[in-house]
């Protein structure tokens, strides 16, 4: 079947500090809200009762979602946690949530690592990685996105170190998963200033065709050579550039903005996010995916 995009406009991240403004802001002002979908990461509203629970529940019930995974630890030598998975699940049911994406990276072994590691970028791990996604997209009985993460040490073993370039890498997962992709447009570009590379080459290269949706954030600056993803600060003139260059690229896509922390108040987080809408509008629609996703036959 064909996969087309699971939203449409402009999205923001849910966090629980958020819900109060945003509650408000639709009881009093729903004109004034400028974003079209909303995101969460399932971690951290399963499982939820009581009165979070039917805020949460007015939430999804009033905007189109998707789930955007912590800890699923793709690349991790760990077994795959399908109780997690069965989780998720029920969760994207209950909540009619259109997409699930996680993250090209590990973060478990043995125990939780509280960190996005990157995978090296071997032909090996192309097949170990693309092997679970496929896994999951069976289980799930639907696609999956992958985001490509932010990294700050390259793998030096020479058993391990890199075969591949980051794009390389990443266009191999998901050809050999037939999974879709989470364009992070702040990632490029902090992996291109901490590694060297031109992130407008890096959107460029990537397959259109697969993208989802994107994510925008802010970050910190540690030095000049040093950026840190941290979702905590506004998207700079640069970050928006290269936004307006994947829009240039592949036409006008769905696209989230990620702020985790020092959130700001409604008008000036609207003012954001109508920013993204903005740019949208000079551009037209993305074509309708070509990717064809089959659903496993039932045993």
């Amino acid at each position: 079947m064909k996969v087309e995009t699971p939203v449409s406009g402009v999205g923001l991240g849910l966090r629980r500090a958020l819900m109060g403004p945003l509650s408000q802001a639709h009881d009093y002002a729903p004109e004034s809200i400028p974003f079209d979908f909303m995101e969460v990461a399932p971690e951290n509203w399963i499982p939820m009762g009581g009165r979070q629970g039917k805020e949460f529940r007015a939430f999804t019930e009033r905007y189109p979602f998707v789930a955007h995974g912590l800890s699923l630890s793709l690349g991790g030598p760990e077994p795959l946690d399908f109780e997690l998975l069965k989780s998720v699940k029920s969760f994207l049911k209950q909540h009619n949530i259109r997409r699930y994406t996680e993250h090209l990276s590990y973060c478990s072994d043995h125990g939780h690592l509280y960190d996005l590691m990157p995978i090296p970028f071997t032909q090996e791990a192309v097949y170990y990685v693309a092997d679970r996604i496929r896994q999951v997209q069976d289980f799930l009985e639907q696609p999956i996105g992958i985001e490509h993460v932010s990294y700050y040490a390259q793998l030096g073993n020479a058993a391990l170190g890199a075969q591949m370039s980051e794009i390389d890498f990443v266009n191999a997962v998901l050809k050999e998963a037939n999974c879709e992709l989470l364009l992070d447009v702040n990632n490029a570009y902090v992996n291109g200033i901490n590694h060297g590379y031109d992130p407008l080459d890096f959107i460029s290269a990537l397959p259109g065709e697969r993208i989802c949706y994107l994510h925008i954030a802010g970050h910190f600056d540690e030095a000049e050579d040093l950026k840190v993803d941290t979702h905590g600060s506004d998207v700079i003139d640069p970050v928006w550039a290269l936004l307006d260059h994947a829009y240039q690229t592949f036409g006008s896509l769905p696209t989230l903005l990620e702020r985790d922390f020092n959130i700001p108040d409604n008008a000036t987080l609207f003012a954001e996010l109508r920013k993204i809408g903005g740019y949208q509008q000079l551009y037209p629609s993305a074509a309708i995916k070509s990717v064809d996703w089959q659903k496993p036959a039932q045993p």
